[in-house]
């Protein structure tokens, strides 16, 4: 342990040491989380097991064992890739979805967001189906999401269609979009207290200019009597959105008010 001290003592530690023990530490963490529960944490115990035995075997020695390990590890490696396909897969699919690489792919990931909203909007119009679909901006919307079902699931018009089936136990409430996922369903709005709206609009209407009142989301609405389009933002609606228009405008509102974007005037 003097020893140890000693050397610690003499080797300087500067900033990039301590971001390189960081990033180790999470890249360790992220691994162990994201085998909890799998086969591959049996995988990771034995080896662990096989790296202290091989340490051991140095220590001790113990040169058969050494010798035994050393020879064997290479197949090792290939049998895991082999075994334990998918969960590599499923790993590197994980860290493929982590903040700083969801940066370089983010306008691809709004623009298929954007257009499966539309295409939800324009089926539940044709079946008058009744929705409120909201997507988050810069203003976070964690309590709202925090009062309904979580989700987490990706943006597919499919999904969002069938979340709002009236023969479905999610379909009251608002539907939540974050970061390009379906954060929550079935959760619970704000009513607007505005005199000044209508009395012909309903209880999605009102929540979804409610919402827009408290910060910048945008609320896209399917009336359940007449299946018109309508899109809220900043507390005002705005009816009778066709495929074309509710895509035009949605761009304009979500996918050119994104942190980092410059709004375009609109023509």
């Amino acid at each position: 342990m003097d020893a140890l001290f000693t050397w610690i003592s003499r080797t300087p530690i500067t900033a990039w040491d301590i971001v390189d023990v960081l990033v180790v530490a999470v890249i360790i963490y992220e691994s162990l989380v994201l085998i909890r529960g799998t086969r591959a944490m049996q995988m990771a115990f034995g080896s662990a097991l096989l790296v202290g035995l091989y340490f051991f075997s140095l220590a001790a020695p113990l040169q058969t064992v050494n010798w035994l390990i050393r020879n064997m590890i290479g197949y090792v490696v290939f049998a895991a890739i082999v075994l334990f396909q998918n969960d590599i897969r499923r790993a590197l699919a994980h860290f493929g979805r982590t903040p700083f690489v969801r940066a370089f792919s983010r306008s691809e990931n709004d623009d298929e967001t954007i257009e499966e909203v539309v295409t939800a909007a324009v089926q539940l119009s044709e079946r008058r189906v009744g929705a409120l679909i909201v997507i988050e901006r810069q203003i976070g919307l964690r309590n709202y999401i925090e009062s309904g079902i979580p989700l987490d699931a990706m943006v597919t018009h499919d999904l969002l269609v069938t979340l709002f089936q009236t023969s479905g136990p999610l379909h009251d409430g608002a539907v939540i979009i974050q970061e390009n996922k379906i954060a929550a369903a079935s959760c619970f709005l704000p009513l607007t207290v505005n005199p000044s709206v209508g009395t012909d609009l309903g209880t999605r209407h009102r929540a979804a200019i409610g919402l827009t009142e408290e910060n910048d989301a945008v609320a896209v609405v399917v009336s359940e009597e007449t299946g018109r389009i309508s899109l809220a933002t900043e507390g005002q609606i705005s009816r009778g959105f066709t495929a074309e228009t509710l895509r035009a405008r949605l761009t304009q509102l979500v996918l050119q008010r994104k942190p980092g974007r410059r709004t375009r005037p609109r023509p």
